[in-house]
């Protein structure tokens, strides 16, 4: 099955404005029950994300969360495998990747998003490809 990560997505995404108040995304966060919010753009373009553990580390609630989230967001197409939001989270050691379609921020993806995948049995990892056969050494 040919799963893709605009099927395992959350969308639409709960999403927050650069100038919005950290007391607002954590509002939002847990009225939504949710623990990572994108920052976008007056187009939906991603500017950047903040996560629960963002908000652990804030002085204020009046300050706007462009002071404290992560720029730039890592995102994958909404048309990408899995796999590729899987090894961009690996690799940075994330937990939620924005999904974005023409520029524009179209859900979200958490690392339970993909462990609910492989759970479910609609995501079956490929073999490693095997090395090459040597030449027999011929002396």
């Amino acid at each position: 099955m040919n799963v893709t990560v605009g099927d395992i997505m959350t969308s639409p995404a709960m999403t927050v404005m650069k100038h919005h108040s950290a007391e607002h995304a954590v509002a939002l966060m847990r009225d939504h029950r949710v623990s990572a919010l994108p920052v976008v753009g007056p187009q939906q373009e991603p500017l950047g994300i903040i996560t629960a553990s963002d908000l652990l580390e804030r002085r204020a609630d009046s300050v706007p969360v462009a002071a404290f989230m992560t720029k730039p967001p890592l995102s994958v197409s909404v048309g990408d495998g899995p796999h590729v939001a899987a090894r961009i989270m690996r690799n940075h050691h994330l937990h939620h990747v924005l999904v974005v379609d023409h520029h524009k921020v179209v859900g979200i993806v958490s690392a339970y998003d993909l462990l609910e995948l492989v759970e479910d049995h609609r995501f079956v990892a490929k073999n490693a490809p095997t090395p090459p056969r040597r030449a027999p050494n011929r002396q």
